[in-house]
């Protein structure tokens, strides 16, 4: 069965590596970029298979999360399934910033990192409910990050976001499993990105591998591969986990 499925951030990094993956697999793929429709195109160009689409917005932005979601239902006929995986992450210490960076910092990681998954999350499990096919099957993922158990000193608010993002997957799972839709999400370490690439380049590269006992950090593909699986293949009673994607460099 072909399914129709919205990656968001997914014109780089590890949203570009989940949407190749569940295109390999057979599905069709709106990519979803912020800004840089280029980049998303670019994507979408090198995916196997056919049917994919671009839809570009700002998932900060309840009205674009709207029409991303719009054109994504126009585009592939329909979403089956959701992967929010658009983030940010932007340094802002406790004893680094100003009050007036502190609450711009909380204010628009929040907004794309929480609200828009929410926002995306509502406007998804609306359509799979009043889809004439019914919502069995619809899934819910979301990419979270081992930084909501551990804490983000540099970047608390990120940890925070991604702590409401697991619990929100949580609330989700219980809330949609009367109507058939599973509600999961993956909780990452670092991730080799290019975002990541200046720190794991930098001198104190070596001591972010060795976190992890297999002495690496993840490749985007190790995260695409268990995101596709939750997308797809894993049993339902998999709802309302939170996959730690971590390479054992955090245990809990």
């Amino acid at each position: 069965m072909t399914l129709s499925i919205l990656v968001t951030g997914a014109s780089r990094g590890i949203g570009a590596a989940i949407a190749l993956d569940l295109s390999g697999r057979g599905h069709r793929i709106a990519v979803h970029a912020g800004r840089d429709t280029a980049a998303a195109e670019a994507v979408r160009d090198g995916l196997p298979g056919a049917g994919h689409t671009v839809v570009v917005g700002d998932v900060g932005d309840p009205d674009a999360c709207r029409r991303i979601v719009d054109s994504a239902v126009d585009s592939l006929g329909g979403i089956d399934v959701l992967v929010n995986n658009a983030g940010i992450f932007e340094a802002h210490p406790v004893d680094g910033t100003s009050f007036e960076e502190w609450q711009q910092a909380w204010r628009r990681t929040l907004d794309v990192n929480l609200l828009g998954p929410a926002n995306l999350a509502w406007l998804v499990a609306r359509h799979l409910v009043g889809r004439p096919a019914g919502p069995e099957g619809g899934r819910l993922v979301s990419v979270g990050s081992r930084g909501a158990y551990r804490g983000e000193p540099a970047t608390p608010a990120y940890g925070a976001s991604k702590a409401g993002l697991h619990a929100l997957t949580q609330s989700l799972a219980v809330a949609l499993a009367p109507h058939g839709i599973l509600a999961a999400a993956v909780a990452p370490g670092f991730v080799e990105t290019d975002m990541g690439r200046t720190v794991l380049d930098g001198p104190g590269g070596d001591a972010v591998r060795a976190q992890s006992p297999f002495n690496r950090v993840a490749t985007p593909e190790d995260i695409a591969r268990t995101v596709g699986w939750l997308a797809t293949d894993a049993p339902l009673w998999v709802s309302g986990t939170v996959v730690d994607a971590n390479g054992a460099s955090y245990l809990r």
